[in-house]
C-alpha cells in the first residue's frame, strides 16, 4: 500500500476541515439520543414522521423475526422472496398507483440496478448536478454518455437533450434534494421528457411518505402519472424509519429488473421482518396525516425564527432546512458549538456540497416539540454570536 501514500492523504483532509468521524449513538433514533455518553436532541436525522422507534413497528419487526427469523437466506430469485416481500410490493404498488413495485436492499442498490439495466453505451442520461452519489455513479457505471446540467436549469437540459442522438435517452433527478431540501421542477421535466422521447426517472428518497396528499410522495405532489414519470424510487431508512427501498412502474419495467437489474439478482434479499415492519409504518403514514401536518408547523416556525437571527436559509419546504455558512471550518465549529449547548446539527462540507456552500443541514421530525425548535433557535443565536 506504500504508493497509495494513505497517511498523508489523510492528514490533508484533516488540514482543509474535510476530514470525518463517526458519532456512537448508544440509544433508539429519535428526538432525544444518546451519543457518545450523553444526552442531546438530534436535528439532524432523515427520520421525518417519528417512525424508526414506533411502538407500531417495532412490534411489525419482532413478530417478523418470529416467522421469518432473522435472515432471508438467498436472493429474491433463489429461495429468499418470501410472502411478506410480496404483500410489500404489492402495498407499495397500490400506494403509488403504479402496476407493479419492485424491492431493492438499500436505494443506493436500487439507483444502480435500475439506470444500469436500462441503458448503455449506445444511450444517453442526463443528470441534475446536485443529484445524489448513487445517481451520479449508475449513470457513470451504466456506460450511456453521461451529461449533467446546472441545478434545475431546464432550458440547459433541454439544449443537451436536442443535440443527442443517442438511442435512448433518460432524465433522472432527485424529488427533493437531500443537501438543499429544494423539489426538483417535475411539471416542467415531464413537459421535456415528452418532447424529446426521454424517460424520465425520479428518486424520491426525500419526499415519499412526507410529501402529498396522501403521503405518496413528490409525484402526487404534482399529480403526476406513472405515464408522465415512468420510473419511481423511493426508500424506506427516511419517513418510513426502517431500511430498503423499491422501485415502482409499470408491468414490463418490473419484469426487466428482475432479468436484468444485477443489483436485484446477485444479492440476498433483504431481511422478511424489515418488510413487515414497513408495511406497518406504510399503514401509520395512510392513517396519520397529521405527522405531515405537524412537520408543515415546525419547518414555518423554524424559518420564522431563521429569518428574525438574519440566518441564510436555503429554499427548502421540506424538513431539510439547510443554513448556508459557505466556510467548511465555520459550519465546523459552529456544529461544535451547537453540541456543546446539547443539539446536534451536522455540518455538511465538500465533497458532499459544492466548495464554498458548507452548511449546517437541520432536519425536522413530527416527533419534534414547538419547544424543541425554540431551543434550537436559541442555540443558534449564541452560536453564531461566538468570533
Amino acid at each position: 500500500m506504500k504508493n497509495f501514500e494513505l497517511k498523508s492523504a489523510l492528514e490533508l483532509l484533516k488540514q482543509q476541515g474535510l476530514y470525518r468521524s463517526r458519532k456512537i449513538i448508544d440509544s433508539p433514533q429519535g428526538v432525544n439520543i444518546k451519543l457518545d455518553g450523553r444526552e442531546v436532541i438530534n436535528f439532524c436525522s432523515n427520520d421525518y414522521l417519528g417512525l424508526a422507534n414506533h411502538p407500531h413497528v417495532i412490534q411489525a419487526f419482532k413478530k417478523g423475526v418470529d416467522q421469518y427469523g432473522v435472515g432471508s437466506g438467498s436472493a429474491h430469485l433463489i429461495c429468499g422472496h418470501s410472502t411478506a416481500h410480496h404483500v410489500l410490493e404489492t402495498q407499495l404498488a397500490e400506494f403509488t398507483n403504479r402496476d407493479r413495485a419492485l424491492l431493492f436492499s438499500t436505494g443506493y442498490m436500487a439507483n444502480m440496478g435500475v439506470i444500469t439495466a436500462l441503458v448503455g453505451k449506445k444511450d444517453a442520461v442526463f443528470e441534475d448536478k446536485l443529484n445524489h452519489a448513487s445517481l451520479m455513479d449508475a449513470g457513470l457505471l451504466s456506460g450511456a454518455k453521461f451529461q449533467r446540467y446546472l441545478h434545475q436549469n431546464v432550458d440547459q437540459l433541454q439544449t443537451k437533450l436536442a443535440r443527442s442522438t443517442a438511442a435512448k435517452k433518460m432524465i433522472i433527478t432527485d424529488g427533493v434534494f437531500s443537501m438543499d431540501g429544494d423539489v426538483a421542477p417535475l411539471d416542467q421535466l415531464v413537459t421535456t421528457s415528452k418532447k424529446y422521447m426521454a424517460a424520465l426517472m425520479v428518486d424520491d428518497a426525500h419526499g415519499f411518505g412526507v410529501l402529498g396528499k396522501t403521503g405518496a410522495g413528490v409525484i402526487e405532489q404534482f399529480n403526476l402519472t406513472t405515464t408522465d414519470v415512468p420510473i419511481l424510487m423511493g426508500t424506506f431508512g427516511k419517513a418510513f424509519g426502517t431500511a430498503g427501498a423499491f422501485v415502482a412502474g409499470s408491468e414490463d419495467l418490473i419484469e426487466t429488473l428482475i432479468q436484468k437489474a444485477r443489483t436485484y439478482i446477485y444479492t440476498t434479499a433483504m431481511p422478511a421482518a424489515i418488510t413487515k415492519a414497513t408495511s406497518a409504518s406504510l399503514t401509520i403514514i395512510i392513517n396519520e396525516p397529521e405527522r405531515r401536518e405537524k412537520l408543515l408547523v415546525l419547518i414555518k416556525q423554524f424559518q420564522q425564527g431563521a429569518k428574525a437571527l438574519g440566518l441564510t436559509l436555503m429554499p427548502s419546504e421540506t424538513p431539510i432546512q439547510p443554513i448556508l455558512m459557505g466556510d467548511t471550518k465555520k459550519a465546523l465549529a459552529i456544529s461544535q458549538k451547537l453540541l456543546e449547548q446539547g443539539f446536534l446539527v451536522t455540518a455538511i462540507r465538500p465533497p458532499t456540497v459544492p466548495k464554498n456552500k458548507a452548511r449546517l443541514r437541520v432536519t425536522l421530525s413530527a416527533n419534534h416539540s414547538e419547544k424543541d425548535v425554540d431551543g434550537l433557535l436559541m442555540a443558534l443565536r449564541k452560536a453564531t454570536l461566538i468570533k
